[in-house]
């Protein structure tokens, strides 16, 4: 029998989860825990200072804030005031930050001097924004500071005492009025190639999308959910919405450390593991402490192994023997999972495929003409259903490019099988043309990553004077120096056909990321910087 359609709003959720389960821990973070009535309770409070601060029903907050308890207060908080919440990447800083507080029209930032990436965010704003805060970005009527203070802003002491000047009567007023298919968040993709843009998703698509993912794991109150990912993603406000729905423990840290990661996931006994990218699960099973932990309370874990070369899933086979390994598919223009594996699936099927789409979803693979391609034919991914995005805000060309006759279209290349498993091959912007032929870059990164020595492979287009461009690719060892360029040009040479291997290669110990994808581009310009060609073109 087909489950029936339930959804609410992102404000109504945690109040739901406070009335239903007020003394269950909500949120646990490696120095603190939170019950759902304490996080319903305290998110009500900053609506009221919201209010009093003169947020209207449908403005846009943005929150410059990291992984933290005032991060759920705060996205809560500014959906129960009627309101719509604008996480903005914590990495970001100078013009990028500057562009998306006044590309959203954000009426106010909310934001801590907490440090994040070595930097103190209250005064990272600062500098993007110059001296006086709040000139020249047209809507910008205030800046909140919840810990420490800066001139121009509005301490924590003083927003907190906001709160007194509104009954908490006109908060709940303001939470009944919201309706599901108002935009309940704006979230900005990360740039991998551009500007960011701000993807107008509903309060129907976030929670529902929540509430399916719950639904195909197999979620309770029992479970304890854990997700690395940074809260200002998709990756982290999903896993919210589907541990808040069915009352279970939403397990996370402000910042990846593979060690302290090990320690919550024993100590909190939890049962979904949401690593859900390489480096994250090489980082966890490769630790010390990896073999002295006891994680076998694991019973699912998010690998998306369908996307890792064989030997990573050795690896994880070998780590993690008793976790029911699943592969996903998603993005942001569609409130997170797209598709992902059912825990009747076979062990063949979650391994080669990225499992099928959550109910009320479709997915479809079409060709340059939008017409619709045969099974196990590769073209671009399509998306219709309650989750994907009303538009990108303020961006008509966009939006009329990604959304056609009601579905998304992705740029995303894949497949569909004949049962329905959908599988992703490559960005359609991330193909290169060397001498004319198309190469994705992915079939390269596959292949360099599959060198027993590479822990993670980024492939780019290099300008080039008779071949347009040329692979160029980006490598991160598992032990520095163990092989060189040439050792990584002649693993790949035979393999593939000769204008795949990659004709430059680069060693690398961090990347450039957005929210958690790694911005091809700035690689790129490195690259171009580096050679000498800055003023040829540059294929996009």
């Amino acid at each position: 029998m087909a489950s029936t359609i339930e959804a609410t709003t992102i404000g109504d959720l945690l109040v739901r989860a406070g009335e239903r389960w007020p003394e269950a821990d909500a949120l646990v973070l490696p120095t603190s825990r939170h019950t759902f009535a304490d996080l319903a309770q305290r998110s009500v409070e900053r609506a009221r200072a919201l209010i009093a601060l003169g947020v209207r029903p449908g403005d846009h907050v943005a929150m410059f804030l990291p992984t933290s308890v005032e991060f759920v207060e705060i996205l809560f908080g500014i959906a129960l005031a009627g309101a719509v919440p604008v996480p903005i990447n914590a990495r970001y800083r100078g013009n990028e930050l500057r562009y998306l507080v006044d590309n959203s029209d954000s009426v106010a930032v909310i934001t801590t001097s907490d440090v994040a990436e070595g930097v103190n965010l209250l005064e990272r704003l600062s500098e993007a924004l110059g001296e006086n805060e709040t000139a020249g970005i047209g809507t910008l009527q205030s800046i909140v500071s919840l810990r420490g203070e800066a001139p121009g802003a509005i301490g924590p002491r003083a927003f907190a005492g906001l709160a007194g000047e509104v009954p908490v009567a006109e908060v709940h007023n303001r939470r009944l009025q919201v309706r599901l298919r108002d935009t309940g968040i704006v979230l900005y993709t990360s740039g991998t190639t551009s500007n960011p843009k701000g993807c107008l998703l509903s309060h129907e698509a976030i929670v529902r999308n929540g509430i399916e993912l719950a639904r195909r794991y197999g979620m309770s109150g029992q479970d304890r959910f854990w997700s690395p990912l940074a809260m200002y993603h998709i990756g982290g406000i999903m896993p919210i919405a589907s541990s808040f729905w069915v009352g279970c423990r939403y397990v996370t840290m402000p910042r990846f450390e593979a060690g302290l990661a090990l320690r919550l996931l024993e100590d909190e006994g939890v049962t979904i593991n949401y690593a859900a990218f390489w480096p994250i699960i090489a980082d966890l099973i490769n630790h010390p402490d990896f073999a002295a932990r006891d994680l076998s309370k694991t019973r699912l874990m998010n690998s998306s192994l369908a996307m890792q070369p064989e030997p990573a899933r050795r690896t994880l086979d070998r780590a993690m023997p008793n976790a029911f390994q699943v592969s996903t598919y998603g993005l942001t223009e569609a409130a997170g999972t797209v598709s992902t594996s059912r825990l009747d699936d076979s062990y063949a099927a979650r391994i080669a495929r990225l499992g099928t789409p959550l109910q009320g979803l479709e997915v479809r693979i079409v060709d340059p003409d939008g017409g619709e391609v045969p099974p196990g034919d590769h073209g671009e991914i399509a998306i219709r259903g309650y989750g994907i995005i009303d538009g990108y805000y303020k961006d008509r060309e966009k939006t009329a490019e990604a959304l056609k006759d009601g579905w998304l279209h992705t740029g995303d290349i894949g497949s569909v099988d004949e049962a329905g498993h959908v599988m992703f091959h490559g960005r359609t912007k991330d193909m290169l043309k060397v001498g004319g032929e198309n190469v994705a870059a992915l079939e390269i990164e596959t292949l360099v990553g599959s060198h027993p020595e590479v822990r993670l492979c980024q492939v780019v287009g290099c300008p080039d004077d008779r071949l347009v461009e040329v692979p160029a690719a980006f490598v991160e060892l598992k032990s520095p120096g163990a092989v060189s360029e040439g050792d990584i040009i002649a693993f790949c040479k035979g393999k593939v056909a000769g204008f795949k291997v990659p004709r430059h290669v680069r060693f690398v110990s961090e990347w450039p990321m957005g929210a958690t994808k790694i911005q091809k581009f700035k690689l790129r310009d490195r690259l171009i910087e580096e050679l000498g060609l800055t003023g040829k073109d540059t294929p996009v």
